[in-house]
């Protein structure tokens, strides 16, 4: 074999791994760890599953893996919702910060990652995490507000 031969063979094996690179964990689906509520908190995840929108402030639905009824997704990690998640202790601070988007209560928890919001006053809490551009921007939480009010009771 020639080396001009060969040369078809390495440019082939450039765009392969070119072609690989592109389909690197860029793409990859973001992960989320899945609760694990009681089974009619676990039913009531199901129904809000159902009627969640395909897209949340301009973002399409990309759920994370492991794939879940119990959660959901919204751009590249951009929001993620989980439902049945356990009670957040910072709902016992009475200093805590909370927010009514729609008839909905949420409990408002900061970080450098961005806020995370999570359901009051519900039969089951549901957990918003949002990517560090929504740090002054609860607005994603008005696409969630209605099926989380129209599938999740609430307890007052």
């Amino acid at each position: 074999m020639t080396s001009f031969d060969r040369r078809p063979l390495v440019l082939s094996a450039a765009a392969l791994l070119v072609a690989a690179a592109g389909c690197s964990s860029s793409d990859a689906s973001a992960s989320a760890a899945v609760p694990s509520p009681p089974a009619g908190e676990a039913a009531l995840c199901r129904a809000l599953d159902r009627a969640l929108p395909q897209s949340v402030a301009g973002q399409e639905r990309k759920d994370p893996e492991p794939a879940s009824e119990l959660t959901a997704g919204w751009g590249d990690a951009a929001i993620v919702l989980r439902c049945g998640v356990p009670r957040p202790e910072r709902m016992s601070d009475p200093q805590a910060q909370g927010v009514e988007v729609n008839g909905v209560n949420w409990l408002l928890e900061e970080s450098d990652d961005g806020p995370r919001f999570t359901t009051t006053y519900r039969r089951t809490y549901v957990e918003v995490t949002l990517a560090k551009q929504y740090t002054h921007d609860a607005s994603p939480l008005t696409d969630l507000a209605g099926p989380v009010e129209k599938t999740v009771p609430a307890t007052l």
